[in-house]
């Protein structure tokens, strides 16, 4: 990938899904770094990292990753209990999206493209992502709405973080339609 890196590589291997790739824990939230622990786990419980492909292995194969002894296993393997644990359920829900169990936003079933936002509406929808100018909030259109640092709260907010996070539950005024450009801008302030 062009301008990928070294160092971005490793920060943001954790978060790559690459579906058709090489190796099948390409399709989990084990790091690169940590494929040959979690291999040498498969292996000591009579699995091959294929086996997470496999519907029918992959049910026997969580029973006996809930079955391994993290203190023992982590020795054996050479590696921490805490890692030992994240590869142990990583392993047991491959290829999951981790906003799956973000709950889902209440939505009204009158706006459900941006034709149908006006300027004013108060809606309530689900914080997607927390970014340094604000966060952008799902609110049932094809496209999330962003709420600018500046509209977060009535007084001044240093960091969104400290306002909202993500899977917050939010409600939000529409003060901006950009339909040319698919873009919402959304307000918390009462």
């Amino acid at each position: 990938m062009p301008k990928l890196g070294k160092v971005a590589y490793t920060q943001c291997a954790g978060f790559l899904r690459i579906y058709d790739g090489d190796n099948p824990l390409e399709i989990t939230a084990v790091h690169p770094e940590s494929y040959e622990k979690a291999e040498n786990l498969l292996k000591q419980i009579g699995y091959e990292p294929q086996d997470i492909l496999e519907k029918e292995t992959l049910t026997k194969l969580k029973q006996n990753l809930k079955e391994v002894n993290i203190a023992k296993t982590a020795k054996d393997l050479d590696i921490g209990e805490m890692t030992l644990s994240d590869i142990i359920e990583e392993l047991t829900k491959p290829g999951r999206d981790p906003r799956e169990d973000m709950p889902k936003p209440i939505l009204r079933n009158d706006v459900l493209k941006l034709e149908d936002l006006t300027e004013g509406m108060v809606l309530t929808g689900t914080v997607r992502n927390v970014i340094d100018f604000g966060a952008f909030v799902d609110i049932g259109v094809k496209h999330d709405g962003l709420v600018h640092i500046s509209e977060m709260s009535e007084s001044f907010v240093k960091n969104p973080s400290d306002i909202v996070s993500v899977g917050d539950i939010v409600k939000v005024k529409v003060i901006g339609i950009d339909k040319e450009r698919q873009k919402v801008k959304l307000s918390m302030k009462q």
